[in-house]
Order: C-alpha cells, then structure tokens, then sequence
C-alpha cells in the first residue's frame, strides 16, 4: 500500500481529531452527531498514523511528497 497522507496533512487530521474528540467528551455535541463526530476523529488519526486515505485513490488526491512514499 503506497502512502499517499503528506505531513500537512497527517498534522490538519490530527488536529481535526482532537477537536471533534474534545467536542464529544466535553458533551458539547452529543446524541447521534457526537457518535458520528467520535467515529470520524477516530478514522482521521489510523489514516494519518499508516499514512494513507482509502477515498484518496478513488479522488485522484495523493498530498505525500515523493521523497515520503512508501512502496
């Protein structure tokens, strides 16, 4: 599986993640949405720790720098 999350990228998830992590913990978002919300940090932090997006391919987006790929 070839990388295709750059650093900017992996960072903007990471960030988003712990937003919407915080917004559900905090009970400021809750019901249905705060699921939704947790769901969603969750899949944004495994995309950015094995460093590839399963929509990206389909998308045709790839923000890793050549340098960062890996085979």
């Amino acid at each position: 599986m070839k990388s295709n999350v750059g650093t900017t990228d992996k960072l903007i998830r990471v960030i988003l993640a712990v937003v919407l992590g915080t917004l559900y913990l905090t009970n400021t978002v809750t019901g249905v949405l705060g699921i939704v919300f947790l769901v969603f940090a969750i899949v944004l932090i495994i995309t950015s720790l094995i460093s590839f997006c399963p929509f990206y391919p389909l998308l045709g987006i790839n923000t890793c720098s050549d340098k960062n790929k890996k085979s």
